[in-house]
């Protein structure tokens, strides 16, 4: 799973994606300002959580369209996104999370605006959407941008670049060697603003991921087309992580079925075999050297990919 990561200086100044945007600044937008200057529509897929959701719309504000894709059918969440003024959609039924993305495009107000991703358990203030706005923008060949995120106390950075999962980084990984793996390939999509020409060209998210691994297939397709990502430091959001509940385990059972997904679609069957030995042996290394829930985590690990993540998730 991803572990937290707070990038240094020396790592911005040689990133040639690593933007800075005045979301801090003194010569920040104000909120007309921004409202005046923004083609941004926000795309929020919720599942159950509506103060979560709640707190999300009134922290964004209403200066930007805002379409909400229920994928719980929850009487509260329309409630919630009406009250806030959001465009609500309920497709009744929860059609994980890359088709409700796929939806709320379908369904947006303004389909020549550039799109926020925003999950509704983040938060994000206009004026952080102003700063990554002007970021995306400051190159012609970004696709999307993505604020650094913190935990609602301020004191979690979370790791917002990673490189793009590959056969021989899952061997890198299980030497233990997965810090050199340092590149920001693709960037996580719980706050995520897209650009609406690379939208148009790279399409839309990848169904087939019901939950994990969505945005870094379209990135990866985006990446193929000639397409480049960004960080956005100066832009900050607050991100609370599997806010929406379930299973920690049935997280983690999605995250790895996502994960055989996207590397059967992009390196083929023998890839995925060659990134599924690494992790089991990257799993049992740790399942036998570290102690209490971690090794447990590993141990489970393990054994999923010994009978196969899609498998396991499918029930057979």
């Amino acid at each position: 799973m991803h572990t937290a990561h707070t990038p240094t200086s020396n790592e911005h100044r040689g990133d040639p994606t690593h933007c800075i945007a005045g979301c801090r600044s003194s010569g920040a937008l104000n909120d007309t300002d921004a409202q005046a200057s923004l083609g941004v529509e926000a795309v929020v897929v919720a599942f159950g959580a509506p103060e979560l959701l709640a707190e999300c719309l009134t922290v964004l504000g209403s200066e930007i369209p805002v379409t909400v894709v229920d994928n719980s059918s929850d009487q509260r969440v329309r409630t919630i996104s009406q009250e806030h003024g959001a465009h609500y959609v309920d497709p009744g039924r929860n059609l994980g999370f890359a088709a409700g993305v796929n939806l709320g495009l379908a369904r947006r107000q303004r389909p020549d605006y550039d799109v926020l991703l925003v999950n509704p358990d983040a938060t994000v203030t206009l004026q952080c959407v102003s700063a990554l706005d002007q970021c995306l923008h400051r190159r012609v060949d970004l696709a999307c941008a993505a604020p650094a995120q913190i935990d609602p106390t301020g004191t979690e950075p979370a790791r917002v670049g990673w490189p793009f999962p590959t056969p021989l980084g899952a061997w890198v990984e299980a030497i233990g060697l997965g810090r050199i793996r340092g590149s920001r390939d693709f960037m996580i999509g719980s706050v995520l603003l897209i650009r609406a020409k690379a939208l148009s060209e790279v399409g839309e998210l990848d169904e087939q991921f019901f939950l994990y691994a969505e945005e870094t297939d379209w990135q990866r397709r985006a990446h193929d087309l000639g397409w480049k990502m960004a960080f956005c430091p100066e832009a900050t959001a607050t991100h609370i992580g599997a806010g929406t509940g379930g299973d920690s385990q049935q997280r983690s059972l999605h995250f790895h079925a996502s994960q055989e997904r996207y590397i059967r679609k992009h390196h083929g069957s023998a890839g995925w075999q060659i990134y599924r030995w690494g992790m089991m042996a990257g799993a049992l290394l740790r399942s036998l050297i570290l102690p209490g829930p971690r090794g447990r985590s590993a141990a489970f690990r393990f054994h999923l990919y010994r009978q196969g993540p899609c498998m396991v998730e499918s029930g057979r």
